[in-house]
């Protein structure tokens, strides 16, 4: 059972032992963990760059050394994706899924919008 008492320290009342959190000890905030993280990508033609928007952290990507113009991409994670224990696995999906979208907005002309 986990409970909240008036001082704001969380308490979890196992069979066995106790564990408790205390809100007082500084953590690494969500911009931090999303770019300590990122420093796990390296992308020979790509940039991943986060930031905060808002209480979501915007992912960007961007093309690097390109001399056409391209439009940059973005990703964004919302506190539920943040606050997930499968974040790392999140963010690994969130990255693939985007790359696979922005090389394919990328292409200047398609079959389907040649006439």
């Amino acid at each position: 059972m986990i409970t909240k008492d008036r001082s704001a320290a969380w308490r979890y009342q196992g069979t066995t032992s106790a564990v408790e959190y205390n809100p007082t000890v500084p953590s690494k905030s969500h911009l931090e963990k999303i770019q300590a993280l990122l420093t796990k990508y390296e992308h020979p033609l790509m940039d991943f760059i986060a930031r905060e928007q808002g209480d979501s952290i915007q992912i960007v990507i961007q093309a690097k050394n390109i001399t056409v113009p391209v439009h940059t991409y973005y990703i964004d994670l919302h506190p539920r994706d943040l606050e997930s224990p499968q974040l790392q696995w999140t963010l690994e999906r969130q990255i693939y899924d985007g790359l696979h979208d922005y090389i394919i907005e990328m292409f200047l002309h398609a079959a389907h919008t040649r006439d």
